[in-house]
């Protein structure tokens, strides 16, 4: 038990999992962290800015691939993680609205996706790959209101390749500009975190979430954000 409490401690650790799982591990969290509801924990913002830092040995550790065709990789992971939790939303999406909680799932996350997804529409989907936990279920709740499948592959590709190569590339020619930066990787990632997590906060603080638990799917109402545009 202690070993599994070690690993997933290690798991929202960004520079470990560049030192010690490479491109494979960076790959796999990527994906279930855009359309796995177990992976909104994992921290896909400030890994992306590590990952930058570490492009050298990164690249080098992955057959000396470059870099251009890392974050590629990276970003092609990111389409198929929402590609999953898109076709996870039609298939049993409504479902979860009654799902008990549980370690890995929290309903109140769902909400804040739907609520998120309605205001905002098509656009969330693109919206939402900078805002953790929202990135994670955004996909989810699509499928749910049943968006049609062009307009949410034109915003998840779109969102994934902003999403990574901005985070990536700025990493990565911060580190050229400040090349003490390695020096403090903790501080960056806290900093990271806060900035990315505090519309959230913000937004459960304000008690403004609203909790559609006996929503239909198939009202108006919610189907009607798929055809909102950004």
């Amino acid at each position: 038990m202690d070993q599994i409490l070690e690993f997933f401690k290690h798991l929202i650790n960004p520079s470990w999992i560049i030192e010690h799982g490479g491109l494979y591990l960076l790959l796999a969290i990527i994906f279930a962290e855009t359309g796995l509801f177990i992976g909104f924990f994992l921290p896909g913002d400030s890994l992306l800015f590590v990952a930058g830092i570490y492009s050298e040995d990164l690249c080098r550790s992955f057959y000396d691939m470059p870099f251009f065709v890392v974050m590629l990789l990276i970003a092609l992971a990111g389409v198929l993680g929402n590609m999953v939790g898109f076709w996870f939303g039609q298939k049993s999406g409504p479902l979860l609205f009654k799902k008990k909680d549980t370690f890995f799932f929290k309903k109140k996350h769902l909400h804040q996706a739907h609520d998120f997804f309605v205001k905002y529409g098509g656009g969330a989907i693109f919206l939402a790959r900078f805002l953790p936990i929202i990135r994670t279920f955004a996909p989810i709740v699509a499928g749910i209101v049943q968006m049609e499948k062009k307009k949410f592959m034109l915003f998840n590709i779109i969102g994934s390749f902003s999403w990574v190569f901005s985070m990536m590339l700025a990493g990565h020619y911060l580190d050229k500009l400040f090349p003490t930066l390695k020096n403090h990787l903790e501080l960056i990632i806290l900093v990271i975190i806060l900035v990315t997590t505090l519309p959230v906060i913000i937004k459960l603080v304000s008690g403004k979430v609203k909790h559609p638990i006996d929503h239909d799917p198939n009202k108006s109402e919610v189907t009607s954000a798929s055809d909102t545009t950004l």
